[in-house]
């Protein structure tokens, strides 16, 4: 898996300060012992004793674990671990027999073989006990950070895919919505050439929303509150006056407040397509609130008894997926109420900062 930069810097960090103790220890073991002056050759011995272990160490950190434990090859992992370590101390123990030399030594003083700093000598399974240890313990650290890993790889895939089914559908929305615009445009062609001109000039305000912020995770509420008014000002051009649209937010809008885009056009492309006769008397009331913690959208509507039940089409489907995805089942509140002569929608939700 792939391994972070900060993660290993963080294991191997701890490594060397682990190990930069152990080797100072004999120093210091030496101030004490000596009082005065340290002692080089009880420091050396005891640096030759660690050696060892930090070879073991070594080579298990860097080779053995992340070939074999790290990719759950447990049982040869063992053999192979157990057997590099023995392999290791047998190794210095025939070395220390037939070829070691004192370190430093005079006449005066000559070398005593058992002088210790700081480590005991030990025979060689004590040696095989405490090397597997040691190299246990490393497995252990390295399995904890390896759990870290996949913890935060998890997390990241979720985000991605969370982010893919969000685009999906969010990109299901539009070209839905778009669907019913031009259909809008198609039908003005014949009736009116001039204020199908005018809706395509509305149109490509949309489209540019579209393309350059509705790619975002988050937006300005000002820039969505806009991109409604521009689609209230293309239906104004295809309904009567009989149809009465208002739009009412807060004036100016709080800084700092950001919304997911594309949530409120669903429940206001509903209301005109279900809401609007052109046999009596129509209206549309939208009303956006917002305070820096939350927003608020009320959208009411005529019911039109020619368009029969409400369905939920895509769009709202859609959306009721997306407020999942974005903030989970509790953290939003949507709310519809189909009364015989309106229908009304009021979506709350939580600021997003982006």
């Amino acid at each position: 898996m792939k391994i972070t930069k900060k993660q290993a810097i963080g294991e191997n960090l701890l490594y060397v300060m682990v190990w930069l103790a152990i080797i100072l220890v004999p120093v210091l073991n030496s101030q004490m012992m000596s009082e005065l002056h340290i002692s080089l050759e009880n420091v050396l011995i005891a640096w030759r004793k660690i050696a060892p272990y930090l070879i073991v160490f070594i080579v298990h950190n860097a080779i053995i674990a992340p070939r074999l434990m790290l990719r759950h090859r447990y049982a040869l992992y063992l053999v192979v671990n157990l057997l590099f370590i023995i392999t290791v101390f047998w190794a210095v123990d025939l070395y220390d027999q037939y070829f070691s030399t004192p370190l430093l030594f005079t006449e005066e003083e000559p070398f005593d073989e058992h002088r210790k700093a700081s480590f005991t000598d030990l025979e060689l399974y004590w040696n095989v006990v405490l090397a597997l240890f040691m190299t246990g313990a490393n497995s252990g650290i390295k399995l904890m950070y390896q759990s870290i890993r996949d913890e935060q790889e998890m997390e990241e895939l979720k985000r991605q895919n969370m982010q893919a089914e969000m685009d999906y559908l969010k990109y299901q929305i539009n070209p839905h919505f778009f669907m019913n615009t031009l259909n809008n445009i198609h039908a003005l062609i014949d009736i009116d050439p001039e204020c199908a001109k005018d809706a395509v000039i509305e149109l490509s305000k949309m489209m540019r929303y579209v393309l350059y912020d509705s790619g975002r995770e988050v937006i300005p509420l000002s820039r969505d509150i806009q991109f409604l008014e521009n689609y209230i000002e293309l239906m104004r051009i295809r309904y009567t006056d009989n149809v009465e649209i208002r739009l009412d937010y807060p004036r100016p809008l709080p800084d700092g407040v950001s919304i997911p885009p594309l949530l409120f056009i669903v429940f206001v492309e509903n209301a005109f397509k279900h809401g609007v006769s052109y046999n009596r008397r129509s209206f549309i009331h939208i009303e956006i609130a917002c305070t820096p913690e939350r927003v608020t959208g009320t959208i009411v509507n005529s019911r039109n008894p020619e368009s029969g039940n409400r369905p939920t089409g895509i769009g709202l489907e859609n959306v009721r997926k997306r407020l999942e995805l974005i903030y989970g089942p509790r953290n939003y509140t949507l709310h519809i109420d189909e009364q015989p002569d309106t229908y009304t929608v009021q979506l709350e939700i939580p600021t997003l900062h982006a």
